[in-house]
């Protein structure tokens, strides 16, 4: 699993993110949850060094206690200092089954990500964490200098309208309006599979923009604080989510037809998920307990989480596989540490999902399926696969699909084998303070393959023994691809 720790040393302190499997190959904890031993992974660290205190030398320090403590701007500094020193450093030295490399394709390049040298979750100060619009950045789109740039203008609009920047988020709108009203809508149309379809979403937030532009214009005119602003900023933020959905469709038209991100006919005998697939999870607490988030409480947790086979098409693939087939349906979350919640380690002597091994990287020790560890680099045709970023010699740089969002899902394995993964996913708490602009070293040393867009406050109050009662994919059973059933 993954699990942040404080580990002392005679020379250092280790801040140490860590992935676990809940697997016996490299034992060294033993969880509460589970009857069995766990491996604590280290494969991403942040090293501070510190005065030599024998008194810690042999005692694990909680984790809370640290999280509680480092959270604040100076903190935060200390850390990005010391883990954006040396990345190289930083990651354990893994062996690769493959001398391949990776696999390329001449088809979509971003023109926005086309700097394979950006850094990861963004250089600046400013880290995108919506979940919605990085899925938007993460669509395959050719030429799309002007779509990205109206997304930028939309996505403003609602960071000013939540900012209470009304001034500005009429600005915006203004220069939306513009936009639909000048001939880069036709050149959207012309970029879409289905122009008639397309002409209806611009005709959408060519409609919305002047009701959002009048309540906000309304809301200058209110007083400050009052029932009557609240309400017509409620309604505003309404709006502008609108138009953001309607322009995410809209970009997702914008996919040439057929596209899949190319994947090496050495892992053809896995499951692959070509395009996006919805999943949605309801999870409830022992004895009817509710899930109180601000002061409400609800029965049951339901999150719906859209999962990328773009950027990750055989990680996503496995899961969406999973999910569909049962696999976590009644499993009980496993880990709830405050930085990650994870499940997908199943009763029994095994640790993930047991079933034929593929010809690429086999099966674990308990028969488990192994699926290949799986990066996709801004920038790049495709990923690269049983190997992680820093192994590249490519630390730093940005992927695809980045663990900057609260609820950012990723794959779970073992710490000195990137190929050990089967079915333990996490939830990643994303925390700004702990992962500063531009020094998230998750990137690229494990898969990100989608993020929770619906119910993700959910996760604050999950709690090891918390029972997923329903799994199922939603949407996207038609883009999975499962290898054929071979005779025995």
């Amino acid at each position: 699993m993954l699990s942040p720790l404080l580990c002392s040393t005679s020379t250092l302190f280790l801040v140490t993110t860590t992935i676990l499997t809940c697997s016996s190959f490299t034992p060294s904890i033993t969880t509460h949850h589970h009857h069995k031993t766990t491996t604590t992974t280290t494969t991403t660290t942040t090293q501070i060094n510190a005065v030599h205190n024998d008194k810690l030398s042999n005692d694990t320090i909680n984790w809370r206690a640290i999280q509680d403590n480092v959270k604040g701007a100076i903190a935060a500094t200390v850390l990005a200092g010391s883990l954006w020193a040396s990345p190289s450093a930083l990651v354990s030295t893994m062996q690769s089954s493959t001398d391949s490399g990776p696999m390329w394709w001449d088809g979509i390049t971003s023109t926005v990500v086309a700097d394979a040298k950006e850094m990861a979750s963004g250089s600046g100060a400013r880290v995108n964490k919506d979940a919605e619009s990085l899925l938007r950045y993460g669509l395959p789109i050719p030429k799309d200098k002007e779509i990205r740039k109206f997304q930028l203008l939309v996505e403003e609009i609602g960071k000013d309208i939540s900012s209470k920047r009304k001034a500005s988020a009429i600005d915006g709108i203004s220069k939306a309006r513009k936009t639909l009203d000048s001939k880069s809508a036709a050149g959207f149309k012309a970029m879409c599979r289905d122009q008639s379809t397309c002409t209806t979403y611009l005709n959408e937030m060519t409609t919305t923009l002047p009701t959002l532009e009048e309540s906000l214009k309304a809301s200058q005119d209110a007083m400050n604080g009052s029932d009557q602003e609240r309400n017509l900023l409620d309604s505003s933020y309404t709006n502008i989510n609108a138009i953001a959905k309607t322009l995410t469709k809209l970009e997702e038209q914008m996919v040439p037809a057929g596209y899949s991100t190319p994947v090496p006919d050495t892992y053809s005998d896995l499951p692959q998920l070509k395009g996006r697939a919805t999943v949605e999870f309801i999870v409830t607490k022992p004895d009817k307990e509710p899930y109180t988030i601000e002061g409400k409480n609800y029965a049951q947790a339901k999150m719906t989480m859209v999962i990328d086979g773009y950027a990750a098409p055989i990680t996503g693939g496995n899961f969406v596989e999973l999910v569909s087939k049962g696999f976590y349906t009644d499993m009980k979350i496993q880990r709830a540490d405050g930085f990650v919640v994870q499940t997908g380690d199943p009763e029994g002597p095994a640790e993930g999902y047991v079933a034929p091994p593929s010809r690429s990287v086999g099966k674990g020790r308990n028969g488990e399926r192994l699926i290949p560890s799986e990066i996709f680099v801004k920038g790049d045709k495709g990923p690269f696969y049983e190997t992680t970023i820093e192994e590249e010699g490519r630390g730093g740089q940005a992927t695809i699909l980045p663990f900057s969002s609260y609820g950012a899902m990723g794959w779970a394995r073992e710490e000195y084998d990137a190929n050990s993964g089967s079915s333990q996913f996490f939830w990643l708490l994303f925390d700004s303070d702990l992962t500063p602009a531009g020094k998230n070293v998750l990137d690229g040393s494990y898969p990100c393959f989608g993020y929770v867009v619906d119910g993700a406050e959910f996760l604050r109050d999950a709690k090891e023994g918390d029972t997923i009662v329903s799994a199922k994919v939603t949407d996207g059973m038609d883009r999975l691809f499962l290898p054929p059933v071979l005779p025995n």
